[in-house]
Order: structure tokens, then C-alpha cells, then sequence
């Protein structure tokens, strides 16, 4: 199962998933974390170009990319829900602390 999780440079979950500067793609095995890339995706400095429509396009872009099933993150808005329930990607929210726990925590691993 491949999971994003939006990260901060400590490693701990960014509150911002739509705004987020950097993006953990984590592939989840058993019940373990057997794979972990962060990916500077610059969502902060780009989320006010071109509207909110070409925003959702740039980030189910990067989603299709890298064949995400699950998002963990703190929260996100109504649209960005609807997009991600449209894909049918699993989204979990409340997510805080330590990312890679989050992800685990999350998935009830």
C-alpha cells in the first residue's frame, strides 16, 4: 500500500496537506514501513497559482504519479476531500506527531 503523508524537515506530519512544502510517499508491507521518500512538492509556494481547480489537478497529478491508495494528514478542505473521495484514495485526518507513526497509526498497523 503506498500512503502520503505531508512532512516537515523534523520528520513530524505539517498540518497543511494542500499547502504543504513537502510530501512523504511511504509504501506500507505487513505491518511495517519497507519504503519512505520525501518529495519536495512545493504546493506552498504554488497553491495560490492558477486557482484552486488547477491546484486539485497538480496535486492528483503527483497522487496518480506514484500510485498513492491513502492520504494521512491533520486536515483539509471540502474540495480537496471530494477530488481525493472522487479517486478513490482512502483519506485518514487527524494525523499529528511523528509521520512515519502517523502513517502506521493511522492504517491500524
Amino acid at each position: 500500500m503506498i500512503v502520503c503523508v505531508p512532512v516537515d524537515d523534523s520528520g513530524t506530519v505539517d498540518p497543511r496537506w494542500g499547502r504543504a512544502g513537502r510530501i512523504a510517499v511511504a509504501t506500507v508491507g505487513g505491518d511495517a514501513i519497507v519504503g519512505w521518500e520525501e518529495v519536495d512538492v512545493g504546493w506552498d509556494s504554488l497553491h495560490d497559482a492558477g486557482g484552486e481547480a488547477r491546484h486539485h489537478a497538480r496535486v492528483a497529478r503527483f497522487l496518480l504519479d506514484h500510485h498513492v491508495d491513502a492520504v494521512v494528514a491533520d486536515h483539509m478542505g471540502g474540495g480537496m476531500r471530494r477530488m481525493l473521495d472522487t479517486m478513490r484514495i482512502t483519506v485518514h485526518l487527524g494525523a499529528a506527531g511523528d509521520a512515519r507513526r502517523a502513517v502506521l497509526a493511522a492504517l491500524e498497523v
